[in-house]
């Protein structure tokens, strides 16, 4: 078996000594069997040129031991199983949750069910960019979503199975989180709900749409705040906010890094973002929330396309684990809300909304991102706030 060497090429076995080709020899005996071998019998070694040996053998047979080391497990004969790995995209703010809580907690499941050793692959952006790379054919397994509107794109491109989501628990909702204002410290703006983010002098920072689902949750939070109010007010709403909007990004946590570098006096965003710094101690603003936003809900999506047969089982399992107590009680630890009530329950992170409202209170997506993302955002609101 030829072996490597540190940078990753191969060397041949008779450019190396033996002892590289034995990785079970202790790593201190095979330097020194490098150092001093070959040699005529009897001639006595110069520290110099032991010296000299070691400086140029040492490196060289260092790197090779380490990446013999770290690709072990995959080498033909070795005897040694290879981790399975599960390739999982999300939405922005899911990151912690995900490596630090859910993805450790799966593996000791899993492991301690099958005695496998699971590895996962992960990436986290704003949603539209997630489901755009997706289409574009990266190779996730599994996602985790802002919208339901992104899942159906996945569908639609024949990625997933039209509405498979729907079949896994809670209609493929995974966890909520209501949308709520970011202000800067003692709040000197004022500040109490969506329609002072419409006064004269207010600057808001706010995820693009067109990249962001936490930026499509926050215009159903305004324009519902709105219509709440009165009918018709949801649009009034939208206009007097996006005429003050000062800065965008293409995720809901771009964009919390643009209000933390200074820039605006509010930050439309998930209270997840809130709950989870501040538990950690790391909240540098002051946390609003509206009477009347929105609990968004994130949809797991299954990219069958990109799932092998033999794999499905792990995939399926992983999938069913989300929903799981265990799970369930990770992401309230993180700070997002749980879809079963009892987890959420108790919980003093969690502000109090006196008017929360879904989705369903517009018909859905298949309603609201027509009737209000694309007609009135896109199509009435964002050209006038723009003049």
């Amino acid at each position: 078996m030829p072996a490597l060497a540190a940078g990753g090429a191969f060397l041949s076995e008779c450019a190396l000594p033996d002892s590289v080709l034995y990785p079970e020899v202790p790593l201190i005996v095979l330097l020194m069997k490098t150092s001093v071998s070959p040699r005529p019998r009897g001639r006595v070694v110069k520290p110099g040129v032991l010296r000299d040996r070691l400086r140029f053998w040492g490196p060289i047979v260092l790197g090779a031991a380490l990446l013999l080391y770290a690709a072990w497990p995959w080498l033909p004969g070795t005897g040694v199983a290879r981790p399975r790995t599960v390739v999982f995209y999300g939405f922005s703010i899911l990151g912690e949750a995900m490596d630090g809580g859910v993805f450790p907690a799966f593996q000791k499941s899993w492991r301690e069910k099958t005695g496998e050793k699971i590895e996962f692959v992960s990436s986290f952006g704003g949603s539209g960019t997630v489901t755009n790379q997706i289409l574009l054919g990266v190779p996730a397994e599994i996602a985790l979503l802002a919208l339901e509107p992104d899942a159906r794109r996945i569908a639609s491109a024949g990625f997933a199975r039209r509405d498979g989501w729907k079949a896994l628990p809670h209609g493929g909702v995974v966890n909520r989180t209501p949308f709520v204002i970011l202000v800067r410290p003692g709040n000197p703006k004022g500040i109490r709900g969506f329609a002072d983010l419409a006064r004269p002098g207010v600057r808001v920072v706010h995820p693009d749409p067109l990249t962001s689902g936490g930026a499509n949750w926050a215009i159903l939070a305004e324009f519902g705040a709105g219509e709440r109010e009165r009918a018709g007010g949801g649009r009034e709403m939208l206009l007097g906010i996006w005429k003050n909007v000062v800065a965008q990004a293409s995720s809901a946590r771009a964009a919390r890094t643009q209000f933390e570098n200074g820039f605006g006096d509010a930050l439309v965003t998930y209270e997840q973002e809130a709950v989870w710094d501040r538990s950690r101690k790391k909240l540098r603003s002051d946390v609003v929330y509206p009477a009347s936003t929105i609990l968004s809900e994130h949809t797991l999506v299954i990219v069958d396309r990109n799932v092998r047969p033999d794999r499905r089982a792990l995939i399926e399992a992983f999938a069913n684990f989300l929903w799981s107590d265990e799970a369930q009680r990770i992401f309230v630890r993180y700070g997002f809300r749980s879809v079963d009530d009892r987890w959420n329950r108790g919980q003093p992170q969690f502000g109090t909304i006196a008017d929360p409202f879904s989705v369903a209170d517009f018909g859905g997506w298949t309603r609201a991102k027509p009737e209000i993302i694309e007609k009135v955002w896109r199509d009435d609101v964002l050209p006038k706030a723009h003049r």
